[in-house]
């Protein structure tokens, strides 16, 4: 396959593999010793859309289920009903080779998924334990103007992946995709999917224009919080948004919508006092990197100081109630100043709040080095932020890899 990377240089590629790809993170993996301690990915991807003629099969509703039939079969020249579309390029024009390559690498022909053997694969090399797997083109789906295909395509793809990755292995997790553009169907599929052992949790993506705090999805968090798993709100870009697409280049439109969409519902879940309402219902902020927290912080903070009024449910400052959230890492800002960095750490009590991610195989990925390297961390710190905290938050059974593990 040839790569058209200029006029003057092209790039021919025989073969593509993960392993191959990732041999500096095998390096590190064996110089910095990952294999004595566990490493958990709160936050891998996949690309469901390859499966999606599987997928469609799951679909309860026959409309959207023939729907989704005749667009995954080439039945139609037109586009597919169930992604609403994204402006962008994530490979930059080809330049991330594992983009256009990722369909020619060969897999064994097993009862296993390739989507198992591919995660396995950079698993491996990366030193990574276990890992909390989402999807890619589905975390636009909350923009999809008819609330009914989300709640369809959410639960038939939660039911395959259930079916066909998890099962499969035991190393893979989600956090349930929860269709929140409808309050009923999100409820219902924390209801069917719940209690669920692969479900370590509920995620809701944050490209959306719904309010966190309105009142229909009361009795979902409630039934979360009843449950005992968490819930993460995984950010995106939208280049189509009036605000945070307002720019002619994707670098701006990246950097800003994966702050940006989360930052606003972590103000409206603060500020709204839900915190309060669910006090046991633990809350991930997933894919906005770090520094954004300490601005929301300062920010609200400031003008709570002024407007308490406004916030009654609230028994103490904004950023006291952000402090004992999570937050994933990825893709975490590197400062050339590196004490920026330390104060966001002690901002947001990483030894005990951070969750390392890769966001593996996306381009802004991180490896464990990431963490693993900064000179301001002990190695207790480390650990905790590569795994340990990660297995408490979510309940973690590590035993398969290490029977002996004792939270740190």
């Amino acid at each position: 396959m040839d790569l058209p990377t200029s006029d003057i240089h092209k790039q021919a590629v025989e073969s593509f593999d993960t392993s191959s790809l990732l041999t500096n993170a095998a390096r590190q993996r064996d110089a910095r010793n990952y294999a004595a301690f566990p490493i958990v990915d709160v936050d891998c991807h996949h690309y469901e859309n390859e499966s999606i003629s599987e997928i469609v099969k799951y679909i309860d509703d026959p409309v959207l289920k023939q729907m989704g039939m005749l667009y995954t079969s080439g039945g139609t020249g037109g586009q597919t009903p169930f992604n609403p579309g994204l402006v962008g390029y994530q490979d930059i024009a080809g330049r991330v080779t594992r983009y256009p390559l990722r369909k020619t690498e060969t897999t064994p022909a097993d009862d296993k998924h390739r989507d198992v053997h591919l995660s396995l694969r950079w698993m491996d090399a990366m030193g990574v334990d276990y890992v909390c797997l989402f999807p890619t083109p589905m975390l636009s789906l909350g923009l999809h103007p008819q609330a009914e295909v989300e709640a369809g395509l959410a639960k038939a793809y939660n039911r395959w992946l259930l079916e066909n990755i998890t099962a499969k292995e035991d190393r893979i997790k989600t956090m349930l995709y929860v269709p929140f553009s409808d309050p009923e169907a999100a409820y219902e599929t924390v209801q069917e999917f719940g209690d669920h052992p692969d479900v370590i949790g509920f995620m809701i993506v944050s490209v959306r224009y719904h309010a966190v705090h309105s009142n229909p999805y009361m009795k979902t968090y409630a039934l979360m919080e009843e449950i005992g798993k968490p819930l993460g709100f995984h950010s995106n870009y939208n280049w189509n948004d009036r605000l945070v697409g307002n720019s002619n280049r994707f670098l701006v439109t990246h950097a800003l919508g994966f702050t940006v969409y989360n930052a606003v519902h972590i103000c409206n879940w603060v500020v709204n006092g839900l915190p309060e309402r669910f006090p046991k219902l633990k809350t991930v902020w997933i894919e906005s990197g770090l520094a954004w927290i300490p601005w929301v912080m300062q920010r609200l903070d400031n003008d709570y100081k002024m407007r308490w009024s406004e916030a009654p449910s609230l028994k103490g400052l904004p950023s006291d109630y952000m402090r004992e959230m999570y937050y994933t890492s990825q893709p975490m800002e590197m400062p050339d100043r590196k004490e920026i960095l330390q104060m966001t750490f002690d901002m947001i009590k990483a030894d005990t709040q951070l969750l390392w991610a890769s966001d593996y195989p996306h381009w802004d990925m991180d490896v464990p080095s990431v963490i693993y390297d900064l000179p301001f961390l002990d190695e207790n710190e480390k650990r905790r932020i590569l795994g340990g905290n990660a297995i408490e938050l979510f309940d973690l059974d590590v035993s398969s890899r290490f029977p002996n593990y004792k939270a740190a």
